[in-house]
């Protein structure tokens, strides 16, 4: 944002910048979820403090003093956005994370210099 804004640091203006927010006309006309869900479908990860600074920006208020009510509301249209989002480019959504283990016999043993291999000549 080229406009300093209440709860809004340098990170978060940054990624506003970024998203083409750089005014306050630019985050009333956005508004709180849509300016929460740019920055996130730009790529980055914002938290839900992000999402009450915003509405605190617009309501001219700390962002802690957003009523619960509306925190409330808040995130459940920013869940409600985020649901609606495609999967991520190139790489499939997340899935549960296994381990494989490998056994150390199994895996080939290497050689550092020619002359540690078997039939490798010894100048």
């Amino acid at each position: 944002m080229n406009v300093k804004l209440r709860n809004i640091g340098p990170k978060s203006a940054a990624w506003l910048r970024q998203v083409g927010l750089r005014t306050r006309e630019d985050l009333v006309e956005a508004g709180t979820v849509g300016a929460f869900m740019k920055v996130r479908r730009a790529g980055f990860k914002p938290s839900l403090n992000l999402l009450y600074a915003l509405e605190g920006a617009l309501q001219d208020c700390h962002w802690q003093d957003v009523p619960d009510a509306r925190r409330v509301e808040l995130v459940q249209a920013a869940e409600a956005a985020i649901a609606q989002l495609p999967p991520p480019r190139g790489r499939p959504a997340a899935a549960p994370v296994t381990t494989t283990h490998h056994e150390e016999a199994a895996a080939p043993a290497f050689a550092l210099f020619d002359d540690d291999r078997p039939g490798g000549s010894a100048d």
